[in-house]
């Protein structure tokens, strides 16, 4: 396979990525560049975002792919290409290979979205699921290659890769040619390592900011140590940067051209999608939201005017939802409480008249008798309840007090 070859490890230029958004013309979309009022008020500065959640397939991805797969010699696109992914580099390597008239297979986790699934095998690749993480499902893709001779499209660690990502960053500078600061969120490294080759050769005043979430962040001590090194098991709902170990070529660009590497929270994350959702009217994945979430941790540390790279916007629903509802609880708008009542008609009732008359809004109720904790006349009662912020929640809180309610949780 071409990945870990010697054309695998050159370095990338400018020129690379200039002939990369040649190649990507009328294939990849120029993405809107949007401003945002609420983060500029915020920063003290002009907020733009880079929507690449609307590029073809929801994300970044189809712009690498395709000039790594373009890249093929004649023999090596015979064979097919063969990819590893959750999601994002599975849709855009499935794309490019259709539009290139190239058989690709993707390996995906069996417990991938379906969503995901679904769309991979709509842009036309034979989608095989193998394993419950993307480890073993890499593994497979690789065996895959070594006896079929199908070429392996890496993800981030290929050069044709990182020019095909770097086309945003001469996107950026051609929409907001005044931009100070650049923040993106950092997987294995492919986009960042991109955007920084082509901006910082044209704009080497321009500040780029690397964010990865905090249960994922390999960059931080591969920095440190100056080589790639390895996290055990990463955790993070953003699993578009859930990357345990750079990949060995952006590492050495992200190393020498990104100024600074930043960590977020989940609740972070979860109020950055919020805000997207809320203000910009944007769908973006928690991965995407990275950048967002690092303007709302630290508003004031960023010179303006400041763009961010809003990679990707395809979230399976359901954990759309369950982010959301974290988003708002991290805001202070949702809260759960858990008390317990004495076990006699209109108890509840009386409880919710408690919380009608400071305004919170129940959204869900759980009444529990039965259990060994419990007292003989006692009920235990969890609510769910959609609130206006911390002090919003600190009335209710007073409010069950003065009742004389006692929250257990």
């Amino acid at each position: 396979m071409s990945y870990g070859t010697a054309d695998s490890l050159r370095s990338v230029t400018l020129d690379d990525v200039r002939g990369a958004q040649k190649m990507l013309s009328g294939v990849a979309r120029v993405t809107a560049m949007e401003g945002s009022r609420h983060l500029t008020q915020l920063v003290g500065a002009p907020v733009h975002l880079k929507c690449e959640n609307l590029q073809r397939t929801g994300s970044f991805k189809l712009r690498g792919a395709y000039v790594r797969i373009a890249g093929l010699l004649p023999e090596e696109r015979a064979a097919g290409v063969v990819a590893a992914s959750a999601g994002n580099h599975a849709q855009g390597v499935a794309l490019a290979s259709s539009l290139l008239g190239v058989h690709s297979t993707v390996f995906m986790p069996k417990g991938a979205p379906l969503p995901k699934i679904s769309a991979t095998g709509d842009y036309g690749a034979e989608v095989r699921l193998h394993g419950q993480v993307v480890d073993e499902t890499l593994a497979a893709a690789e065996e895959y290659a070594a006896e079929t001779g199908a070429v392996f499209i890496h993800p981030f660690d290929h050069p044709d890769v990182i020019a095909g990502q770097g086309t945003v960053g001469l996107e950026i500078l051609e929409q907001c040619p005044e931009v100070r600061t650049i923040v993106v969120g950092i997987g294995g490294g492919g986009l960042a390592a991109g955007i920084a080759v082509a901006v910082k050769a044209i704009r080497p005043d321009v500040r780029i900011v690397g964010v990865q979430a905090e249960g994922a962040a390999a960059y931080p001590p591969s920095l440190a140590a100056g080589h790639p090194v390895s996290v055990e098991s990463p955790a993070t709902m953003a699993d578009g940067i859930k990357v345990g170990r750079p990949g060995l070529v952006p590492f050495g660009i992200v190393r020498d051209l990104v100024d600074e590497v930043r960590t977020v929270s989940e609740d972070q994350l979860s109020a950055a999608l919020l805000l997207c959702l809320e203000r910009a009217k944007l769908v973006v994945e928690p991965a995407g939201a990275s950048p967002v979430a690092a303007l709302l941790a630290a508003p004031g540390t960023f010179e303006g005017p400041v763009v961010a790279v809003l990679s990707g916007g395809n979230v399976d629903p359901v954990l759309m939802q369950r982010v959301l509802r974290h988003g708002m609880a991290a805001q202070g708008r949702y809260l759960a409480v858990r008390l317990r009542l004495t076990d006699r008609p209109g108890a509840l009732a009386t409880l919710l008249g408690v919380l009608s008359v400071v305004d919170a809004n129940v959204l869900d109720v759980s009444h529990v008798r039965t259990d060994p904790r419990l007292g003989l006349t006692e009920a235990e009662v969890e609510l769910h309840l959609e609130t206006k912020g911390p002090a919003h929640c600190a009335e209710v809180g007073h409010a069950l007090h003065d009742a004389g309610y006692t929250v257990i949780g």
